[in-house]
């Protein structure tokens, strides 16, 4: 069990590029713990503390969450790898609406290059927008909440001038920039992918913390039913992870030169959830819109009171416990969930690159039949991939009363447990691909 491992770290190159990534993902939580300039970090962590044991919680929980905390802690890595994601989804889904785009995916690695320079811009923009907005609300006290005399949240910070504010701003998207590097480093040089690896530590590092809460807060009766309700969840996603439908393809023999090619007999693998946590992404992220809209506008009329809208939003789609919340949330994870399946997974690319290299499915005909057969099996697959990841999504907001009020924001939620397997899996598939490379045993069998 343990020889693959051992095989790992006695390959020279391959323990250099864990090393690398290691080296990395520690700078990275070194970041996330130093302060902004101006920030006091004393006051915004009592502020942090008593924000954790209330609803407000739920406030920014899915950037919270991929920034391991440190947004709510206005750190130096404060954004974290959210700006990044946000431009490279927009960037891909581009592709569809912007022929220029749609060119430059077909260029190869010169058009990928050009992409990934736009997807950059986009980062800073979106990282500069976000940070502002975020200092601007901690600059008026409505960052975090207020309870009692522990708490001062328009005291987080010190200089609130303009060129104080400014310093903050910079800073945060100088963070989110340098954040970005990290991501494109491991991806380069290291194993397994930045954007992913960063994500999954971030999740990892809240995991002790909220745990000793729950324990605390909730008894180990609860905990320990809630840690054999995560392994049982877990087992079941680590299933449908790696569950796929596998297409056969004959490939015809072909004559190049004196030498006989094909004649081979392989597969195409078609997985369960194809979009990964894409689809889920984008739906919190939708759901965060209602949020931040009430902390920038207030929400009340001339007269001082709570707005009519307000009160129904607070009501149905910000409260994670109500039905309205949890409906819509399932819906838009489906609906996204063929979305991103039909920008990313092309039929027709799929059938024209099978027919060029002589490859053909068994009692399909190639070209648009192939096509046609491939669309037919990817959205059966679709529906089951899809009601998996809404389901997993929404198992928090049904036992939101179990995790004292803090949903999605526990990395113990569906989210978090998403990101942990499916970044787990595929470090593991890289890992594993290096060592049969080097006719070691890999860790899959």
């Amino acid at each position: 069990m343990l020889s693959p491992l051992v095989a790992t770290f006695r390959t020279p190159d391959l323990r250099k590029k864990i090393f690398y990534a290691l080296g990395i993902l520690v700078l990275y939580r070194i970041g996330t713990t130093l302060p902004s300039p101006g920030v006091d970090f004393r006051e915004i962590n009592r502020c942090v503390d008593a924000a954790s044991q209330g609803d407000s919680g739920q406030i920014y929980s899915l950037i919270n969450m991929f920034s391991g905390g440190a947004l709510l802690q206005l750190s130096v890595f404060a954004i974290g790898i959210m700006p990044y994601i946000t431009a490279s989804i927009i960037v891909q889904l581009l592709t569809v609406v912007i022929p220029r785009f749609e060119q430059l995916r077909k260029e190869g690695q010169s058009g990928q290059n050009k992409m990934t320079q736009y997807t950059r811009y986009l980062t800073v923009a979106l990282a500069l927008l976000q940070s502002t907005g975020i200092v601007a609300l901690a600059a008026t006290g409505n960052l975090l909440p207020s309870s009692g005399e522990d708490c001062q949240p328009d005291q987080i910070l010190q200089d609130t001038s303009i060129i104080g504010l400014s310093i903050i701003v910079l800073t945060m998207t100088a963070g989110a920039t340098i954040v970005m590097w990290f991501g494109e480093l491991i991806t380069e040089r290291a194993i397994g992918n930045g954007m992913s690896l960063l994500i999954f530590v971030g999740i990892a590092a809240r995991i002790p913390a909220e745990g000793r809460t729950i324990l605390q807060q909730q008894g180990g009766l609860v905990f320990g039913l809630m840690c054999a309700a995560i392994v049982v969840i877990l087992i079941a996603v680590v299933f449908i992870e790696m569950g796929m439908r596998r297409v056969p393809v004959q490939y015809a023999k072909r004559m190049v030169g004196r030498k006989m090619y094909g004649g081979s007999s392989t597969y195409m693998p078609i997985k369960v959830n194809t979009a990964g946590v894409i689809p889920v992404i984008f739906a919190s992220s939708l759901l965060y819109i209602p949020q931040l809209i009430l902390q920038l506008t207030g929400g009340q009329n001339t007269d001082g009171e709570a707005a009519g809208w307000k009160l129904w939003l607070e009501a149905n789609l910000i409260n994670p416990s109500s039905w309205f919340h949890i409906t819509f949330y399932f819906l838009l994870i489906i609906f996204f969930t063929y979305f991103y399946v039909a920008v990313t997974f092309n039929p027709e690319e799929r059938a024209d690159d099978m027919k060029r290299y002589g490859g053909f499915i068994p009692g399909i005909r190639p070209g648009k039949p192939t096509a046609d057969y491939l669309s037919y099996v990817l959205s059966r697959i679709t529906l089951p991939g899809s009601f998996y990841l809404g389901i997993i999504s929404i198992l928090p907001n049904l036992f939101l009363d179990m995790s004292s009020g803090s949903g999605q924001n526990i990395p113990f939620g569906g989210t978090a447990l998403l990101i942990i397997v499916v970044v787990g899996l595929d470090t593991i598939k890289q890992v594993n691909s290096q060592l049969m490379q080097r006719k070691y045993e890999g860790f899959l069998k």
